[in-house]
């Protein structure tokens, strides 16, 4: 029967793409990790991994392979935390991404109560604005605002997305309110700060629109304090300027055009046959939290 340290050990070496990784990780030397590597080919007969001295990649059968252990490993911690129980004695650590400002606004100011009822349980969250790779990176999840296409991974949908233009009052009182898309094209335009296009469902169906601005930014908060400050218009989820559209300081604009109502909250993971109970856990808690509709749009 096979070593279940050997499919760890391969398993962790998929995952980082470096034996010296895997063995940092597992605190054994890239020696040992490679004799473990190759007793674990010798025991099924076959090569699952490629190496050269720059990569590893898998083999079509170390590719099959890694799919299955994948699910015994998470089946293992599944029984493990069955035993804890979905209570105090949750242990580990629950390594999670999240948008940077999403995660600031939103998943910070909760972690209190989700720690105060597992203290046992370790949180790295880690906030970015780019799509990381859950496998490689040796995240349990991530919570992402997009349209979903990525096959090999589960969504679980959390929350609505709702983007709309707005401006403030300062802005609209100089330029004036655009009477309709034709004439937002001549306004003063914020564009996104990973440059999308602005992907807009209005009344004669789904639209695109780049805008082009003076304003070019990596940072999606410097396009939230721009377009407050009166700088253009810019389109923005609620999630983010909820409280201004509510106190005034901003106002939509077009109020006929959204953004595309496909975009959506999800919490991503690897696609996996049992799903450990501390990611379960933390989605559902977040799906508590916000709810089909979220405490921003109330």
């Amino acid at each position: 029967m096979t070593n279940l340290g050997d499919l760890e050990i391969f398993a962790s070496v998929v995952s980082t793409g470096s034996m010296s990784l895997a063995g940092r990780a597992l605190g054994f030397s890239p020696a040992v990790i490679s004799k473990r590597i190759k007793r674990l080919e010798d025991r099924l007969g076959t090569r699952l991994l490629q190496r050269t001295t720059r990569q590893i990649s898998l083999t079509e059968a170390g590719q099959g392979f890694y799919d299955r252990v994948l699910a015994i490993l998470a089946g293992l911690e599944e029984a493990e935390d069955y035993i804890a129980g979905r209570s105090a004695q949750m242990h580990g650590t629950l390594k999670i991404s999240a948008p940077t400002s999403f995660g600031r606004m939103h998943i910070a100011p909760h972690l209190k109560a989700f720690m105060d009822a597992h203290p046992e349980l370790a949180i790295h969250l880690v906030l970015t604005d780019e799509f990381t790779d859950i496998v490689g990176g040796g995240f349990d999840l991530a919570i992402r605002i997009a349209e979903l296409t990525d096959s090999s991974l589960v969504a679980r949908r959390l929350a609505p997305v709702r983007r709309v233009l707005c401006a403030s009052p300062a802005y609209i009182a100089a330029r004036g309110q655009p009477g309709d898309i034709e004439e937002l094209r001549r306004h003063v335009c914020l564009p996104a700060h990973n440059n999308d296009a602005w992907r807009l469902d209005g009344p004669k169906g789904s639209m695109t629109l780049r805008p082009e601005g003076m304003l070019v930014t990596n940072s999606s908060e410097v396009i939230r304090e721009a377009v407050i400050a009166g700088l253009g218009i810019a389109l923005r989820s609620t999630w983010d300027i909820g409280q201004e559209l509510q106190d005034g300081r901003l106002v939509q604009v077009l109020p006929a055009y959204e953004g595309s109502h496909n975009v959506t909250l999800s919490a991503v993971y690897p696609s996996r046959q049992f799903l450990p109970a501390k990611v379960r856990l933390f989605i559902d808690f977040l799906a508590e939290l916000y709810g089909p509709v979220p405490y921003w749009e109330r």
